[in-house]
């Protein structure tokens, strides 16, 4: 008798909270439903209190609520991780409620959910590229927010990941054998990140490109490519003369001018003969 009795405590309340909030889902009282979706917030529930603030966003458009049931529709999405119809409800907030007493907050949100919203380096950039766009602009319309440093942070760590991506990309094409993409795609990514944490590879992988496509090249290109190796090579040393590529770049070295210092002779001794 007594579990029976411990069930019924239990179960009733439960049924009877159900019944509430099913009644007040039905009810036209707005200025209820206002107050009990954030009840529900405060309280977590999230899914209830997101259901009363879409039924009741049409009725409060153009009030002086207007904006805090706007701006908690958007945290009741990022709450629920889902970030990127977050996203999108703060940019669509930023931009309609300026004045509002939660503009910072939801300026803020736009480029922090592109930043959650950011892939690994190997994956399309956009958000990467978004969040950083939207942080930036947030620093500038609000520089005396408590929140710059972090902003400031997290675009620093977005760029990474895009240096990241820049540089995998690139040495795709040295992968795939295709060395004059290769020396291409490198130099544009050391051009567009010129202190990349990646600086070091990316100017060997150059240097060894130009060496492989003069190896690979027919005889006529082969005098001025294992020239622009040798350019390389000195590019390369002078920056990094204690790189752990040194000694492969040495032999690089060597061989690109043994070629040259043949091809030199060659041609010497065939205008001796003329």
């Amino acid at each position: 008798m007594k579990k029976i009795n411990l069930v019924f405590l239990v179960i009733v309340p439960l049924l009877l909270n159900c019944g509430g909030y099913e009644k007040l889902v039905k009810s036209s009282d707005y200025n209820l439903k206002y107050k009990r979706a954030f009840e529900y917030y405060n309280k977590g529930d999230y899914t209830k209190a997101g259901a009363l603030l879409d039924q009741i966003a049409p009725v409060f458009r153009g009030t002086t609520k207007a904006d805090s049931v706007f701006y908690y529709q958007a945290m009741v999405y990022y709450k629920q991780n889902d970030f990127i119809l977050a996203g999108h409800y703060f940019e669509t907030f930023a931009k309609t409620y300026g004045n509002s007493d939660f503009a910072e907050d939801a300026n803020f949100y736009v480029g922090y959910c592109y930043y959650l919203t950011s892939p690994r380096p190997e994956l399309d950039q956009t958000n990467t590229e978004k969040a950083i766009q939207s942080l930036r602009l947030f620093i500038i319309k609000f520089p005396e927010s408590n929140r710059v440093d972090e902003c400031k942070k997290i675009i620093n760590e977005l760029r990474e990941k895009l240096v990241e991506k820049s540089f995998i990309s690139a040495k795709l094409y040295f992968d795939l054998d295709d060395y004059k993409a290769s020396i291409v795609a490198l130099t544009t990514s050391l051009n567009e990140y010129p202190e990349s944490k990646f600086r070091e590879e990316i100017m060997y992988l150059i240097l060894k490109s130009n060496y492989l496509l003069a190896l690979n090249s027919i005889q006529s290109k082969q005098k001025e490519r294992y020239q622009s190796t040798i350019d390389e090579y000195y590019s390369f040393i002078t920056e990094f003369p204690e790189s752990k590529y040194k000694k492969e770049a040495e032999k690089i070295y060597k061989t690109s001018s043994g070629e040259l210092n043949t091809d030199l002779s060659n041609f010497t001794n065939d205008n001796n003969l003329n």
